[in-house]
């Protein structure tokens, strides 16, 4: 099996997790302690596996094409936000909740939206020079976000002594460690095969993830099974949303199909791994929030294989003289 099957299939993968672990929990209730003890090591090991498939020794890289640059970045981080700002005042009036969806869709997704892109037929050598900035760009404006959305005392009540070091330990920690790997493996030649090897891990190691959170929180799990239909009608109306606006903002900035694709797929996928481990760093009252980011991961899964048909040929068809690799616009081989 190669790398591109796994992750072309890792909706089945994390189905399949989520199910063992439901199983587990409900079958051993009360001697989950070790599950519970191994879910922040490889959480932190997934984030470094993940960052280092982040080109961020190649920022420089990023200004060859300031255009597209731009329209991903307004997307992302101006069009996005100002969307989900006026969203807020529709969502139920329960911290837990709104949390959960403004954290989990504030996070564009800087890994397998590249994989996506290539399977969409997009131009993934942009979408491989933005990922960084789209990372690094997150992790500085995602607290404004929440001080913005959710309020000063908000912000000051959730921001414990836990949250903000599970932010250092499993997200800065592991990013700083990934760019000292890649200069590691830049310096010598010969090295590229680890990176390779690393590239194996995130599919993996999330499944084990999810087993770890299905086990652990089943109870809780079944007592927000009111609440997931209502995250469902979010989460699906964000990604039709946020394909249109790909079309709008690639329109705009004269963007060619390939890059619209990218945009695309950039603005639909969200980062709900990376901001995971914030989430369970919270109070436990704050337990509907990790069930939020972790149901929001499974739906854009889904929504990607609706995503791989729609975008290369509905909205961003090939013009005529070009047309859609062989094996990419389609979910089906």
């Amino acid at each position: 099996m190669t790398r591109q099957t796994l992750e072309k299939y890792q909706v089945v993968v994390f189905l399949a997790a989520i199910s063992c672990g439901l199983t587990v929990g409900i079958a051993l209730p009360g001697r989950l302690v070790l599950l519970e003890a191994a879910l922040w090591p490889v959480l932190a090991l997934l984030l470094y596996a993940t960052f280092t498939q982040v080109p961020l020794a190649h920022l420089r890289d990023v200004a060859s094409d300031a255009r597209f640059v731009l329209a991903a970045v307004v997307g992302n981080f101006l069009a996005i936000p100002a969307l989900l700002g006026g969203l807020t005042h529709l969502l139920p009036d329960d911290p837990a909740f709104r949390l959960g969806v403004l954290l989990v869709l504030l996070a564009p997704c800087t890994d397998w939206f590249i994989t996506f892109t290539h399977l969409g037929g997009g131009d993934t050598g942009h979408a491989i020079a933005f990922s960084p900035v789209s990372l690094l760009l997150q992790v500085a404006l995602l607290p404004l976000y929440l001080w913005l959305f959710l309020g000063t005392d908000f912000v000051t009540a959730a921001a414990r002594r836990d949250m903000l070091t599970a932010f250092a330990g499993l997200i800065l920690l592991p990013l700083l460690g990934a760019y000292l790997t890649e200069r590691w493996i830049e310096s010598r030649p010969g090295r590229g095969a680890v990176q390779e090897r690393l590239a194996w891990l995130p599919v993996p190691l999330l499944a084990v993830v999810v087993f770890i959170i299905a086990a652990t929180q089943v109870n809780l799990v079944a007592a927000s099974l009111s609440a997931l239909g209502h995250l469902l009608l979010i989460y699906v109306g964000y990604l039709a949303v946020a394909g249109l606006l790909a079309r709008l903002l690639a329109g705009v900035f004269s963007l060619p199909p390939s890059q619209g694709r990218v945009l695309a797929f950039s603005l639909g996928t969200r980062n709900s791994f990376v901001v995971l481990p914030v989430a369970l760093a919270l109070p436990s009252s704050y337990g509907l929030t990790v069930v939020a980011i972790v149901f929001q991961s499974l739906v854009e899964l889904i929504g990607m294989a609706v995503y791989l048909w729609w975008v290369p040929r509905r909205l961003f068809p090939a013009t005529s003289g070009s047309t859609i690799p062989e094996g990419e616009g389609t979910c089906a081989n």
